[in-house]
């Protein structure tokens, strides 16, 4: 083999080289590109989940308010009744106390 052959082989074997280089490189790059949609896509998705989710804490948080302050209702009125019934416990056990000491002086 002489030298302008060798190098006529080297010139071959190099430039399938750099084709195969170009090839690689450009694949790559088609990689990368998909990569990186996935990616947004991905992160897309995970930033309308954290909104859903945030969304649904905020209902189901005013909903506990809404039914905290109901609850807080219902117990002034549950107070208010039990003062009310004391008072007329209270009446009533005055009154038999009363017709008692009337019944005894007669």
């Amino acid at each position: 083999m002489t030298i302008d052959e060798r190098i006529e082989r080297l010139e071959f074997v190099t430039a399938a080289h750099i084709e195969q280089a170009k090839k690689d490189y450009e694949e790559n790059r088609r990689i990368w590109r998909e990569h990186q949609t996935e990616v947004a896509a991905i992160w897309r998705s995970m930033e309308r989940r954290s909104e859903e989710t945030d969304r649904r804490w905020h209902k189901t948080d005013e909903r506990w308010r809404k039914a905290d302050e109901r609850f807080g209702e219902l117990r002034a009125e549950a107070d208010e009744r039990g003062r009310r019934l004391d008072e007329r416990i209270e009446n009533l056990v005055s009154a038999i106390g009363e017709l008692i000491q009337r019944m005894d002086k007669k």
